[in-house]
């Protein structure tokens, strides 16, 4: 799902605002401000990439996580995209947990070295409806890692991340990272069949593209979403090409941009001893049909 036009930020800039006054002929736009770059200037990309907590995953990047609430005995988890998962892929409206995977997982040093190679004991939660991820828990505890392999997670930040924040997308199957800031939030992004809500979408100078799915977006050292797609050829709401979704209905697209699902619900979902738990008070994240699950058996 995840493609990105390699051209350059001011090409980029031309291109969506030539497109405003075709598209306000037959599309309505979320606004003339969504098309306008952000006014604040990109973040300074370190000298050197860290890759600490980040993970290899089989042509999808993705991460090793902890909630703010997890116990270093916790059993590890592992975060990528739900259309990242091994199986077959989910359909809309389908959420699987608790699945058998014995999936291998790459976890990366600082400086995006092989660390540690582990197997997941099970897939605890899998979608692309409202959100796009796939979480796994690992044999490993995160005192185990740390021990043997010298390897850290990352921390899940439990709070959602303001406009204009600074932000690294960091991918671990490409050993690529890339700085820019949230441009903005979309209030759905469509693609095929598959809806994402509350969508963090960057400025243009993170210019993702095969391989970074699944891959961290931090904030201050947090994670505050994962990386899941961007708009390839200027495509409406097809593979590979997102359009956006306004709240009253209409539809925009913006050639190049990258979208990011956020993450600040995960840890409203998870129980001590990281423990998924869908029922919990304030967990927002989609659980499975019950119908759906009747009619699988």
């Amino acid at each position: 799902m995840t493609q990105s036009l390699a051209s350059l930020t001011k090409e980029r800039h031309v291109m969506r605002f030539a497109k405003t006054k075709a598209l306000l002929g037959g599309t309505a736009l979320l606004g003339l401000a969504l098309l306008t770059p952000s006014a604040s200037a990109a973040p300074t990309p370190p000298a050197t990439a860290d890759f600490t907590g980040t993970a290899d995953v089989a042509g999808c990047s993705g991460s090793l996580i902890r909630m703010p609430g997890s116990a270093d005995d916790d059993r590890a988890l592992v975060l990528t995209n739900g259309h990242c998962y091994e199986g077959a892929r989910p359909v809309p409206g389908e959420v699987l947990v608790d699945q058998p995977s014995h999936r291998l997982f790459n976890l990366l040093d600082r400086a995006g070295n092989t660390a540690a190679q582990v197997h997941a004991s099970k897939a605890l939660y899998v979608t692309l409806t409202g959100t796009d991820i796939a979480l796994y828990q690992i044999d490993d505890t995160y005192r185990a890692l740390k021990r043997d392999h010298g390897v850290t997670p990352l921390t899940v930040s439990d709070r959602r991340p303001a406009r204009d924040t600074a932000i690294r997308v960091v991918s671990g199957s490409l050993k690529k990272e890339f700085s820019c800031r949230i441009d903005r939030f979309a209030y759905r992004v469509l693609e095929t069949a598959n809806v994402t809500e509350d969508v963090v979408r960057y400025t243009p100078e993170c210019d993702t593209g095969h391989g970074t799915s699944g891959s961290p977006v931090l904030a201050d050292g947090k994670i505050v979403a994962i990386n899941n797609t961007s708009n390839h050829d200027g495509g409406r709401c097809t593979l590979d090409n997102p359009c956006e979704m306004a709240r009253d209905g209409s539809i925009s697209v913006h050639r190049g941009t990258g979208y990011a699902t956020p993450t600040y619900w995960l840890p409203g979902c998870t129980a001590p001893g990281n423990r998924l738990d869908l029922n919990r008070a304030g967990c927002l994240l989609p659980r499975p049909d019950p119908r759906r699950t009747a009619n699988a058996g």
